[in-house]
């Protein structure tokens, strides 16, 4: 069969198919083989970034980085054994696939509960590339400075902005996977995450604050930036200064009890801390608990815990397009799929590798991984990370517009700012970029100092109503961090507006000086 533009193998950069990983791979676990292991797999990656900040119409700094080598892992005597390298040779591999079959051997002996691994079906020269048009890397430097330098030059020179800061982040992931069943899939996908940020400051109080965009970052490439289907940044650019001047001058928020219309913007983000870290099987069986804590959401629940209210119906998918967290085939030869984890407001479903798939898999997904092993370098062991995780649409919901008109008191939230959870993600509080006064179904103008707080329980089950299909905004972040060492992932939380009755609201103002 002739390549296409549209087959994924034509589209993985060739530059990364002309190393010698499959040579590589091959010595590796053949050498493997010979010491028995009941699984060994090969890990090929190099992973490209870019960043560059400009600050007032003046780029700041550039930087180009890459991450470049291979890991094998091998199951022996029950136990894992990891090992990598970064010289590219059959000779190299071979000695890293030694070191990992050394390693087994001595966590062996300190492995009380013998690891297993959930079956999964043999991919044969499977490959995969994220959905993008334009390689953010393959598109000449000057050219995005100088979109993000205009974009600060227009925001510096409106009278109520005192400076101007903008950013690109762009990756490229490329990973070729082999193991000793036969699996092998090669992938490729881009990213990027722009930001702008305008800083000022009231004359008449001092006040000194700053408004940025709420564009997502995506798993997309430079048309995302710049293109017919691009995020409008023309638009926030002349919006931004005015949003800063009202938010300046606006009243500090009463605190008290108040009903709650939160954007996508901003929900994505009590999604990712409340639900997503929570509904991690490694945190709720007690095996992630050095870093960021555990789970109130423990796995003797399932089936029974009261998540939410009837509306809420979340899921996990690392198919979803665009999603930073969406790949082929994860890090363990599974192939990536969707399911739910909060159905009618029910906890239902976990975050699963293929060690967890095989102890507590049945009940969960039929005894099969849901695709959630990933390491973000080659110099790192993969670990159970986060899906896309999502809060779904009503399909005959209202707009935000109808949300906000069936509030009498409430305030609306738009975007992400920062936050607070405790260990087991049940207690936290978030604060946001603006917030508007909702007075008989109308917004009032801004308000200053809020944040709400409640239990992830308490918050969830006060949803009353979320929004149709036309408010899903699929929004995220590029630096989840988890494990020990640590490691950062990209992830993607897909949600609607939504409408919460009676929430605790604090304000920040105030409880910084108590």
């Amino acid at each position: 069969m002739s390549l296409t533009p549209a087959d994924p193998a034509a589209r993985i950069d060739p530059t990364f198919t002309a190393l010698p990983f499959r040579r590589m791979a091959e010595a590796a676990l053949n050498r493997a083989r010979d010491f028995g292991v009941a699984h060994a797999d090969f890990r090929f990656e190099r992973v490209r970034y870019q960043d560059f900040s400009v600050r007032d119409g003046v780029l700041e700094g550039a930087e180009d980085s890459q991450d470049l080598g291979f890991a094998v892992r091998v199951l022996h005597e029950g136990a894992w054994g990891f090992a990598s390298g970064v010289v590219l040779s059959r000779d190299s591999a071979i000695t890293v696939a030694e070191q990992a079959v050394r390693v087994a051997q001595v966590a062996a002996r300190m492995t009380r509960i013998p690891i297993e691994l959930a079956p999964e079906p043999v991919y044969s020269e499977a490959a995969w590339c994220s959905a993008y048009d334009v390689n953010p890397l393959e598109v000449p430097l000057a050219e995005k400075v100088d979109a993000f330098r205009h974009w600060t030059s227009r925001l510096v020179a409106a009278p109520e902005v005192s400076h101007a800061s903008g950013f690109l982040q762009q990756v490229q992931e490329n990973k070729f996977y082999a193991d000793l069943t036969g699996t092998t899939t090669t992938q490729q996908r881009v990213r990027l995450q722009p930001g702008l940020e305008v800083h000022g400051t009231d004359a008449a109080s001092g006040t000194f604050d700053s408004m940025a965009s709420i564009a997502p970052p995506a798993g997309r490439g430079w048309e995302y930036v710049a293109g017919p289907d691009a995020w409008d940044f023309d638009d926030e650019v002349k919006r931004l200064p005015g949003l800063l001047a009202e938010k300046l001058a606006a009243p500090s928020v009463e605190p008290g009890t108040w009903d709650l219309v939160v954007d996508p913007s901003n929900l994505w983000l009590t999604i990712h801390e409340s639900i997503g870290h929570a509904t991690e099987l490694d945190r709720a069986l007690g095996y992630e608990a050095n870093y960021a804590g555990t789970s109130f959401a423990t796995l003797d629940r399932l089936g029974t815990l009261q998540y939410g209210s009837p509306v809420m119906h979340v899921t996990g998918d690392r198919t979803t397009e665009h999603g930073l967290a969406t790949i082929g085939y994860d890090d363990e030869g599974v192939a990536t799929q969707a399911w739910d984890i909060v159905r009618d407001g029910v906890l239902v479903g976990y975050q699963l590798d293929r060690p967890m798939a095989a102890n507590y898999g049945a009940e969960l997904n039929g005894g099969r991984s849901n695709g959630c092993a990933y390491a973000d370098s080659p110099g790192h062991i993969p670990i159970q990370r986060m899906a896309n995780v999502s809060l779904q649409p009503d399909p005959d919901g209202p707009s935000t517009d109808g949300l906000i008109a069936d509030v009498e008191r409430g305030i609306y939230v738009v975007g992400d700012r920062s936050w607070s959870i405790d260990m087991q993600r049940y207690n936290f509080q978030f604060t946001g970029q603006r917030f508007y006064r909702i007075e008989n179904g109308r917004l009032a103008g801004q308000l200053r100092d809020v944040a709400y707080q409640a239990t992830t329980t308490d918050f969830w089950g006060s949803m009353e109503a979320v929004g149709g299909p036309q408010t899903y905004v699929l929004g995220g972040a590029f630096n989840c961090g988890k494990a020990q060492p640590g490691q950062v992932a990209a992830v993607s939380h897909g949600c609607p507006s939504a409408l919460f009755r009676g929430v605790r609201i604090l304000n920040t103002a105030e409880e910084g000086t108590a």
